[in-house]
């Protein structure tokens, strides 16, 4: 099997697939996370709240919730290409355009960090995850789509059982059924997988489009359990 690097698997055509939901409203946000987004921020202890979503497509979502929250939110938005559909925006909003395996925050302590179905093309998403989780608040919630059957280990099978064990004994909630992977509160997160590479030939997985497959070899690396429970509220 050949497996691409992270700047190969970017100029992939799976990555730039044309037919994903770029232009997701923000309903289609709660249905897939299963949360409430406006209710999170408006309950949120920080004021402004504060808002990060990768992967944010043309930013319809967080142009709406920008409209409903107004001064009360802070909402910042990073997609791998540039087709954001609201110029002018609202101060309120901060529009990016990298990668998420690159890309960082000016400043972190965001009460809420989403990514919809984005995390299915990333090559080393254990190592986005890691990144991703540090920049919450305190008290603040992490949620993203997250098929676990999309860690290979460096013979292609599924790394199963021991991987999903692993996130969760670093404070990561996976939920296998609604394939969704959460965490409540920053922290840091030291999972034993070294990154091979990406597989960008994997073929569709459970939302019936192409992904990427990501390859990894089990370190000897111990997991450590986290102070706090966590999970989606």
């Amino acid at each position: 099997m050949s497996l691409t690097t992270d700047d190969e698997l970017e100029e992939s055509p799976i990555v730039a697939n044309s037919l994903m939901n770029r232009e997701r409203r923000l309903p289609s946000y709660d249905r897939e996370l299963g949360i409430d987004i406006i209710a999170l921020l408006r309950a949120a202890p920080n004021r402004p709240a504060r808002w990060l979503d990768l992967c944010c497509g043309t930013a319809n979502a967080l142009n709406e919730a920008t409209t409903l929250l107004g001064d009360d939110a802070e909402i910042i938005g990073v997609d791998l290409v540039d087709f954001f559909a609201w110029p002018p925006r609202p101060p309120q909003l901060s529009l990016f355009t990298g990668s998420i395996t690159t890309w960082t925050p000016e400043q972190a302590g965001f009460d809420l960090i989403t990514c919809v179905h984005g995390l299915h093309y990333v090559g080393d998403k254990l190592a986005a995850l890691a990144r991703i989780t540090g920049w919450l608040s305190a008290g603040g919630l992490f949620v993203a789509n997250f098929d676990a059957r999309s860690i290979r280990l460096e013979n292609g099978t599924p790394a199963g059982r021991p991987l999903t064990a692993a996130l969760r004994a670093q404070g990561l909630a996976y939920d296998g059924r609604a394939r969704r992977i959460s965490r409540l509160g920053s922290g840091t997160v030291d999972l034993p997988y070294r990154y091979l590479g990406a597989d960008d030939q994997a073929g569709p997985n459970y939302t019936g489009q192409a992904a990427v497959d990501s390859h990894y070899t089990r370190t000897a690396g111990k997991a450590i359990a986290p102070p706090r429970e966590h999970g989606l509220p």
